[in-house]
């Protein structure tokens, strides 16, 4: 049976079509490799490409791909809303078919060592790929951004798991890490007040005592005039992407704020979004089991 892992590499390109397409590029027409989804803003200046495949050949791509980032994207004149440390800022490995979690660290770990090798990236490890407490987080390891990662690199606790205490002098650093499956879910507030986003997204993310399995910033998208709630949502089984937003919706309330949209980035799971429809739409005793193509895929 073949192992099937997928990949989440954040490039941090998000309008400049040339090079964007030849990022994609890499992942096109190989075997053993496919690419599902592209996901790219202007105002974050970021794209979130999803990518499954065989093991090696996973590996192989994203080797070049980063290759590709690092030679065209020059970190000293990137500007963008989302919080950002390198050309690539984060490559997340996740076991789909036939694979443990086990082998995604082993893959991650061998991956972030031939792109040091190869490419003279810094690379942190993260999440499961890490024994090291304060690198399981990303923020953790993202903190400081690319403006003040090179200062964080003279730290000896900051020492990069691959690579020297310099960072890629246009590259930056990247995280590189196995984790289970996530939810990129933002939502989207009528107003271009900034600190009342950055308020919300204080109250509904875990560490500021909001809900457990739920990270969140709050960004401005400055092309629309609004500001955003941006969220990871690390276990949607027990943080529900309909009780993020409506938490976002109630803090909301307290501004005289309205949402006026959301958005999940990248690919979702169809259990999550089973779980909001029987919520918004107050099934009973609905789960997947119930969806026409769930059964059809058995």
């Amino acid at each position: 049976m073949k192992k099937i892992i997928e990949t989440v590499p954040n490039f941090s390109e998000g309008s400049d079509k040339a090079k964007i397409e030849e990022i994609l590029s890499v992942f096109r027409g190989k075997e053993g490799v496919k690419l599902l989804d592209l996901h790219r803003d202007i105002d974050h200046n970021r794209m979130v490409v999803t990518v499954i495949g065989e093991p090696d050949a996973l590996k192989l791509a994203i080797i070049e791909a980063v290759g590709v980032a690092v030679r065209i994207i020059d970190m000293r004149t990137h500007r963008g809303e989302h919080p950002r440390m390198g050309a690539v800022d984060v490559i997340p490995f996740i076991p789909i078919k036939n694979m443990t979690m086990e082998e995604a660290v082993t893959l991650s770990q061998e991956t972030a060592k031939a792109i040091w090798e190869t490419h003279h990236l810094p690379v942190f490890l993260y999440e499961e790929s890490t024994p090291i407490s304060a690198r399981k987080n990303l923020a953790n390891i993202r903190s400081g951004q690319f403006e003040g990662m090179s200062e964080k690199l003279k730290y000896p606790q900051w020492k990069p798991d691959f690579g020297g205490q310099e960072i890629h002098p246009t590259a930056g650093v990247v995280a590189i890490g196995a984790r289970m499956p996530l939810v990129a879910f933002n939502v989207n507030l009528d107003t271009d007040n900034i600190e009342i986003a950055q308020s919300i997204a204080r109250a509904v993310r875990h560490i500021s005592g909001g809900l457990r399995y739920c990270k969140a910033i709050g960004i401005e998208l400055k092309e629309r005039k609004i500001t955003q709630v941006s969220m990871n949502i690390t276990d949607y089984t027990r943080t529900p992407l309909y009780r993020a937003l409506e938490l976002v919706r109630i803090e909301a309330k307290r501004y005289g704020v309205n949402v006026v949209g959301s958005e999940v980035v990248g690919l979702v799971p169809m259990t999550a979004l089973v779980d909001s429809v029987a919520y918004y739409m107050g099934l009973e005793d609905f789960s997947i089991d119930k969806v026409l193509e769930a059964k059809m895929i058995e």
